[in-house]
């Protein structure tokens, strides 16, 4: 049974962790939700909670097959991790799937994997992914081999689907 990674920090765009997760567990993965702290509640954009059950620090890139990472105001918190932007490019080498959506761009970002690559995001980071040197297109999802990107929530089921197609 293939593993995805989800990562999660306060603030995090509930949707964007959520429906991903479920869908996952539906078509048969398992998913494990890491945070700066294990056992950790994290508080969502609206309030709803997550608990994460292993550190940053405690993650292999080895025992994932995916990483998912959800969009809010989470992204700008995990990309201060050195661990988070090592494991990123850890996937990235591995050419594993890394599906990031919203203001989750911001995490390969800054672990400098996007020159040159095809992304999409949340309107607001278009300059942030370009000046990283990516191409950015406004559209619901975009794949560049092993990255997958959508733009906000309503994109949920364009960006799970290809991210399900990614796992096969």
């Amino acid at each position: 049974m293939k593993t995805i990674l989800i990562l999660v920090h306060e603030l995090y765009e509930e949707l964007e962790l959520w429906y991903p997760k479920i869908r996952l567990e539906e078509a048969g993965f398992k998913t494990v939700i890491a945070g700066a702290e294990a056992k950790h509640i994290y508080p969502g954009k609206h309030g709803y909670p997550c608990t994460s059950e292993i550190t940053y620090d405690q993650v292999s890139s080895n025992t994932y097959s995916a990483l998912v990472i959800p969009g809010g105001f989470a992204p700008d918190k995990m990309r201060r991790y050195p661990k988070v932007l090592s494991l990123v490019q850890e996937m990235d080498r591995a050419k594993k799937p890394i599906a990031f959506i919203c203001h989750a761009g911001w995490v390969p970002i800054s672990a400098k994997i996007l020159k040159n690559r095809h992304v999409t995001g949340f309107h607001s980071i278009k300059d942030d992914l370009e000046n990283a040197g990516a191409r950015y297109s406004d559209t619901s999802v975009v794949v560049d081999a092993n990255l997958i990107s959508s733009r906000t929530p309503d994109d949920l089921p364009d960006f799970c689907k290809a991210l399900l197609v990614a796992l096969k």
